[in-house]
């Protein structure tokens, strides 16, 4: 798979996806800053102004949410609450999954999911 995300910003995009989520970096060029998650290459494009999406454009599945919920965190990770959410950090729908999301610079809405 390769992600597609919107900056306005390579330097507060790059700070955000390597130092804070450690994302490998790979390049930068006049078409994108290019990183590795895993075995996942996401393009980051900029572009002159957009709005973010109201829903999550990149989500990753943990095997322990709390730990990952820790560990956003201590990288100084805001997590988003929801009014659905009440005052929780992560959502527990039906079914066991939960759920926390969490935005980068840009605004763009990211995920961490544990399913049952």
């Amino acid at each position: 798979m390769i992600g597609f995300v919107l900056t306005t910003d390579y330097d507060k995009a790059k700070a955000f996806f390597v130092e804070k989520l450690g994302f490998h970096f790979v390049s930068l060029d006049q078409w994108a800053l290019v990183l590795r998650c895993g075995e996942n290459m996401v393009r980051v494009v900029k572009v002159p102004d957009f709005t973010p999406q109201r829903g999550t454009i990149l989500g990753w599945e943990v095997p322990n949410i709390d730990d990952a919920v820790a560990w956003l965190k201590s990288r100084g990770i805001l997590l988003e609450r929801y009014p659905f959410m009440g005052n929780a950090e992560i959502w527990s729908p039906p079914g066991g999954d939960r759920i926390a999301w969490f935005k980068d610079p840009d605004g763009n809405v990211l995920s961490v999911s544990q399913h049952a």
